[in-house]
């Protein structure tokens, strides 16, 4: 623990150390730093809101995952090293799926190291925090995803249809956002919320209580005309929507997640001036 709160690094990398140096605490932590441990570490409270969400699908369109892993800066983000990590971790999820983003860290990648390693060399040698943020995986009927650039992300499973069709509706998720495929889906608190707000505009305008009840139900109807999927107007076709897009296709749509880059990550905002005034110090 001492050896730890000096240095940053982790419970194990401490222990090894000291196993190494034969419990010598300065020579331990000397090994720690010719590992370049102590310097990954320092990174470990640094904000990573730039990146890449990287998608891998197989190539029978069976099993998908989409990925967001984040560095500090976009210059290390758009690095050959960088997009090759990301590109080896989506495979991972794809084929090995992991629970969740604390069990992908012992996953093995491609190149024989676990995601954690990957992570701690890559840190080491880039001088940033990278981060594996979140990821979904699909594996049934059609997965399909689609990338607008680096910074926007969507995967789609889907039960019937084709690969084309699910980048038509993959495209429309990148575009307009919904929050659910259909109705059922919408989050209860916000239905509730928002008919709130939609009471309280209609009171305000003197509506009698005996019709705004009539007058909610179509507000409501066009604010699911707006969040879910199934009813909005398909983007390259306004005249139908995407219900009526896939529905004569045979198809069915089950999921969907659409990852934008650092989204709700509270970016820090650099006083360069202050940072250069504190050097001088």
């Amino acid at each position: 623990m001492k050896l730890r709160s000096s240095t940053g690094a982790g419970m194990m990398d401490c222990k090894n150390a000291l196993e190494e140096a034969g419990g010598d605490m300065d020579k331990a932590a000397e090994l720690l730093r010719k590992k370049g441990i102590v310097k990954a570490a320092k990174r470990a409270d640094k904000i990573a809101a730039e990146g890449r969400v990287i998608s891998f699908v197989t190539a029978d369109n069976k099993v998908g995952a989409l990925v967001e892993v984040n560095s500090e800066t976009d210059f290390v983000a758009g690095s050959d090293e960088f997009i090759a990590f990301a590109n080896t971790v989506a495979q991972a999820i794809a084929e090995k799926n992991p629970a969740d983003v604390a069990a992908l860290e012992s996953v093995v990648l491609s190149t024989g190291k676990t995601v954690a390693d990957a992570i701690s060399e890559l840190t080491i040698k880039i001088g940033e925090k990278i981060n594996v943020r979140r990821f979904a995986r699909y594996e049934s009927g059609v997965v399909v995803s689609y990338l607008h650039g680096s910074k926007i992300g969507v995967l789609v499973e889907m039960e019937g249809g084709d690969k084309e069709l699910g980048v038509e509706v993959a495209m429309q998720i990148a575009a307009t956002n919904p929050k659910s495929v259909g109705r059922e889906g919408v989050d209860a608190t916000l239905i509730e919320k928002e008919r709130e707000i939609f009471a309280e505009q209609l009171r305000a305008q003197g509506k009698p209580e005996n019709i705004i009840e009539n007058i909610l139900k179509g507000k409501m109807d066009k604010f699911y005309g707006e969040v879910c999927l199934l009813e909005q107007p398909f983007i390259k076709n306004e005249d139908i929507t995407i219900k009526q897009l896939v529905e004569p296709k045979g198809a069915k749509i089950l999921n969907f997640t659409r990852y934008e880059l650092g989204e709700g990550i509270e970016k820090k905002v650099n006083d360069f001036a202050a940072e250069v005034a504190e050097q001088t110090k």
